[in-house]
């Protein structure tokens, strides 16, 4: 008789072991997404769907945190650039910092919060009560339905999200400089575009779309491989919120580091 998985000697410990064991997993998960996502049946109707979901239902809090953001970082460098009297600079140094990073850090935080741990506990719930099964009885593709058209959804609406978020959090820094420095609104936006570069503006846009995907696959794949009935749902919704955090965070940094080394030529 051959021995159980579980009662396996571990090759090098069983934290060690499963680890690399999610990691093949997550591979495979990743790899198999690419492969369906040019198979048909083209799930259209509920990408619409989720993009709705994703995108304008999101849009409240997005809106008010982006412009709460504008305001409290104007506000705090005022006093940094007053010292040296330099506030005129200050739509300038809020347009890098807001294009740069933090409109697309925010945003992409935000969504990790509010989209994953959702796509994480609704694919989860329909996991362990085996409605997923259930699809593959009725001949439904739940791969397609469930996980592409989502991370799909995440891809297109967390770029736009984020450009959204920039104007916003540029308005709400715009009310705090006119209120007092008394800058008028043409005044305001001219040196924001002129201190912007394109190269700023692209790697924004490939930086959401990355973030995107990460948030999308994150909370599929938690919520895909969830068990262990509703105390697994809870736990892929978490798992899922704090590992797209964690990547996105260190997919920051690497796009950081290119995009200072591309701009170093």
């Amino acid at each position: 008789m051959t021995e159980k998985a579980e009662d396996r000697k571990p090759l090098l410990s069983k934290k060690i072991d499963r680890f690399f064991t999610g990691l093949a997993d997550a591979w495979n998960f990743v790899r198999r997404f690419f492969k369906e996502v040019f198979v048909p049946p083209y799930e259209f109707k509920e990408v619409i769907h989720q993009c709705y979901r994703i995108g304008v239902e999101s849009l409240p809090l997005i809106s008010l945190t982006g412009f709460i953001v504008g305001i409290v970082f104007t506000n705090q460098s005022r006093p940094s650039l007053s010292e040296f009297g330099a506030t005129s600079w200050l739509p300038s140094l809020i347009s890098i910092a807001v294009v740069r990073a933090m409109g697309p850090l925010v945003t992409a935080l935000i969504a990790a919060g509010k989209v994953g741990s959702s796509i994480g506990a609704e694919i989860g719930s329909m996991k362990v009560t085996e409605q997923i099964d259930a699809m593959e009885v009725s001949a439904t593709n739940p791969f397609n339905f469930l996980v592409v058209t989502r991370v799909i959804a995440t891809t297109l609406m967390i770029p736009l999200l984020v450009m959204y978020t920039d104007f916003v959090a540029l308005m709400g820094s715009f009310l705090s400089v006119s209120a007092n420095e008394k800058v008028s609104l043409t005044t305001f936006f001219v040196q924001v575009f002129e201190s912007i570069s394109f190269l700023d503006i692209i790697s924004s846009v490939l930086k959401s779309i990355l973030f995107g995907f990460t948030i999308g696959i994150v909370g599929c794949y938690k919520g895909y491989n969830s068990s262990k009935g509703t105390e697994g749902v809870g736990r892929a919704a978490n798992a899922a919120v704090v590992m797209a955090m964690f990547l996105i965070f260190i997919e920051e940094l690497l796009v950081l580091q290119i995009v200072n080394a591309i701009r170093a030529f």
